[in-house]
């Protein structure tokens, strides 16, 4: 499993700079085309992981549950987000995996709630298999952003 985290510590690292390479208003552009921004596309990985790893494991999550409704599956963007909340989303990619490799480590993860993941129709049985399937989701969502980056420069 260390392959994966050291996948997931990349990703993180990788979107923190992507973060910070943007304007608070190319963060909150919403292109034509898409139906979400980047900023979005950041707080929806911080979120996605903490219900994939913690909750499924029935075990409290590192993120507030106002976060999680923001940024869950099948949400979009309400509004333009503050530079506070750009701030936090932006500690949180790194904390939050932090915390994950750590509580993995120390063997916190002992149930899991099996989940049939709609991107691929694969059922996730334990943590393991949620944290492969996480590095998907991640290097999707960093394809999004990358994409969201060069529509809003032209």
């Amino acid at each position: 499993m260390q392959f994966t985290f050291d996948i997931l510590s990349n990703i993180r690292h990788i979107s923190k700079d992507l973060l910070e390479k943007h304007s608070l208003e190319d963060l909150n552009k919403i292109p034509e085309g898409f139906n979400n921004n980047i900023i979005w596309n950041f707080g929806h990985l911080v979120v996605t992981t903490q219900l994939l790893a913690y909750k499924l494991s029935g075990l409290p999550m590192h993120v507030s549950d106002a976060m999680v409704d923001k940024y869950k599956k099948d949400t979009k963007p309400e509004g333009p987000v503050s530079q506070a909340e750009v701030d936090e989303i932006k500690g949180l990619l790194i904390s939050t995996y932090q915390q994950l490799e750590a509580d993995y480590k120390s063997g916190l993860f002992q149930n899991y709630n099996e989940y049939t993941v709609s991107t691929t129709g694969n059922t996730l049985t334990n943590i393991d298999g949620a944290l492969q399937f996480n590095t998907l989701h991640e290097g999707m969502h960093i394809g999004y952003v990358l994409a969201l980056s060069r529509a809003i420069k032209n």
